[in-house]
């Protein structure tokens, strides 16, 4: 069951200057999903919670998502990103605030809105969506990894003859490293996160000398791409808004951890735009370098391990590649991890974090036997957009509008409780989702929205508005 929030002055509450509780004996733990963390146990500070979402966003992937939309050309891709990401990061902030709040995990949240059984399908969804995550962003490092084999031993790197066998070492190493990362929980991903924040914006300003260094940033202002190649604003926003939105659904399994409501809202924000606006920066002007030296524009070659071959920066590149992938899927496994405590509590929620890990490591098979990374890469963010937009705008709309802030924590397990609903499911939110996802998959095909505001903002807008329309009906007629 649910455990009510400590306050400061209760028995290992006491908070130091920078609102971060003081333990006083107590143990530190990871909780279920379902379970309010106490202010004795809340250790996760202003710059740690900077760190955790710079460490997310300062990414392979991050540098890879900026070079697919390059074929908007330099402005167009720019004008997007410093749109469509702030947007989610708003979304993130607001998430942040209820977990602060409540003191569970983002699935938890859910329960008030899709009823303590209807909850488990966003769960699993949001758990697929954190390994699928988790499996792209190490997949790239493993391509960093076959890089340096080959710098090291000849052998052969990624897309040349014979090289399955040193990626399916990297991967083997990678699993190994993600491991050692999250194996002691919150407390091991402050100190990944402390130092991995330095090394990989290191990486990133490295990387922005050697491009501009190499093509002025007038000659990459002024590439244009191939006719064929353009993107559509509408699938440029899409694209982006997926990619940063995907974290929104792990944000409170951080904030819960948070003492003060500045480090829940405004400290992620911080991390992640700083993060996410840098390196995707990186990813679309190293994208266009490379089209300028050789002539050919090919985003499916934006993965950071080519492109750094390319420029010839070397092994200590590849390395800090890698480094970006731990410190990014640390955030992945850990809410992929506590999403399963929210299904069941018979494995603990550290335990959980460990097997989803090593799960990762074995999907990590699949994108290794793709034809094109690249569009297995479109095809997931295309997943995640039709999922999570629609399922956002009833999680925010439940907590801000609907209930107005008030979730009872005790309810949150309570069988025939006020979040039971019909035998555990609020069939009214599962039918608001099931539109939502229609509404996007005919919204990004019409070609006033696909070319235009995209279809994923619009969906979380309709799914909000239809959700607290009938929720409030709801709530007169009783």
């Amino acid at each position: 069951m649910g455990k009510t929030l400590q306050s400061a002055d209760e028995p290992g509450g006491r908070l130091n200057k920078e609102g971060v509780s003081q333990q006083q004996d107590v143990e530190t733990k990871e909780y279920y999903a379902t379970e309010a963390v106490p202010m004795g146990q809340r250790n996760i500070g202003f710059f740690d919670m900077i760190a955790i979402w710079v460490g997310a966003n300062s990414n392979n992937a991050s540098w890879y998502v900026g070079g697919t939309v390059a074929g908007m050309a330099f402005a167009g891709a720019i004008g997007v990103t410093l749109i469509a990401n702030p947007i989610a990061y708003l979304i993130l902030a607001l998430v942040g605030f209820m977990g602060f709040k409540v003191g569970t995990s983002t699935m938890a949240l859910t329960r008030p809105a899709f009823g303590i059984r209807g909850s488990i399908l966003p769960t699993v969804l949001n758990t697929i969506v954190f390994l699928g995550w988790a499996v792209v962003n190490t997949f790239i490092a493993v391509i960093s990894v076959s890089f340096l084999l080959s710098d090291l031993f000849g052998w052969p790197a990624y897309g040349e003859p014979g090289s399955a066998g040193p990626m399916l070492l990297g991967i083997g190493l990678m699993t190994v490293l993600n491991l050692g990362a999250v194996s002691l929980g919150r407390n091991s991903i402050k100190i990944v996160e402390r130092v991995g924040i330095f090394l990989t914006l290191f990486l990133g300003l490295w990387i922005t000398i050697v491009v501009l260094d190499t093509h002025s940033l007038t000659e990459i202002a002024n590439w244009s791409p191939p006719a064929d190649a353009v993107l559509p604003t509408g699938k440029a926003i899409d694209i982006m808004a997926a990619f940063s939105l995907a974290w929104v659904l792990g944000v409170a399994e951080f904030t819960r951890y948070t003492p003060t409501v500045k480090t829940a809202t405004i400290a992620p924000m911080i991390g992640a735009c700083v993060a996410l606006l840098w390196f995707a920066f990186v990813g679309i002007i190293s994208t266009i370098g490379t089209a300028l030296s050789t002539g050919v524009f090919n985003p499916d070659n934006s993965d950071p391990s080519s492109l750094v071959s390319s420029l010839g920066l070397g092994w200590i590149a590849l390395v800090l590649i890698i480094v970006a992938c731990v410190t990014t899927n640390v955030v992945n496994l850990m809410a992929a991890g506590v999403s399963v405590t929210n299904v069941t509590k018979k494995i603990k929620p550290l335990h959980a974090i460990w097997v989803v890990t090593i799960v990762a490591g074995a999907l990590m098979l699949v994108p290794l036997y793709m034809t094109s990374f690249l569009d297995t890469f479109m095809g997931f963010l295309d997943y995640i957009g039709m999922v999570l937009s629609a399922l956002l705008g009833i999680l925010i709309a439940d907590y801000f509008f609907v209930r107005k802030r008030k979730y009872d924590v005790k309810e949150f397990e309570k069988a025939g409780g006020k979040y039971w609903y019909f035998k555990g499911v609020n069939i009214k939110a599962i039918a608001v989702w099931a539109i939502g996802v229609v509404f996007f998959l005919v919204a990004r095909e019409t070609a006033i929205i696909g070319n235009s505001i995209g279809a994923v903002y619009p969906t979380i807008i309709l799914t909000a508005v239809l959700y607290s329309l009938v929720s409030m009906q709801e709530r007169k007629e009783n």
